[in-house]
């Protein structure tokens, strides 16, 4: 299993980062993806159980949010679409000094026989791209 994980500061209040990160259905406005509910949560529309799609037309990944701390913790899961025998995401959110403390972590066990470096690369671009993305949505959120 591969894993990479970010820890970083986005300069926003807490409950805006969090929602950035939680309202996948609006992630494609600051990511180069598209995003679509594909199944609602089951108490909530985008809470535990729901699956989202992220990726163009009809190629794409599809996650399923496996636990929702409110502006604490998002855990998620694919459970389609990737070569993979599991990935999850955890993305913890923490007050801290000048704004909100993310820290995001994927771990992945392919499907394909790949070396943990070239996954670990995968992850570190997922990661980055979703980051740098919600650190400019914040900036636009808060002005």
């Amino acid at each position: 299993m591969a894993s990479y994980t970010v820890d970083t500061v986005i300069e926003a209040p807490r409950e805006v980062v969090y929602d950035i990160f939680a309202d996948r259905e609006r992630n494609g406005e600051f990511l180069p993806v598209q995003t679509k509910l594909e199944t609602p949560g089951t108490t909530e529309r985008q809470g535990v159980g729901a699956v989202h799609t992220l990726g163009f037309g009809k190629v794409g990944v599809s996650e399923q949010i496996t636990k929702l701390v409110p502006n604490e913790r998002i855990e998620y899961k694919i459970v389609a679409g990737a070569p993979v025998k599991s990935h999850t995401g955890t993305i913890v959110f923490s007050d801290a000094p000048g704004g909100t403390r993310v820290v995001y972590s994927m771990d992945q066990t392919p499907s394909l026989p790949l070396p943990d470096a070239a996954v670990r690369l995968v992850l570190r671009g997922l990661i980055t791209a979703f980051v740098s993305g919600a650190r400019k949505e914040a900036a636009r959120r808060t002005k």
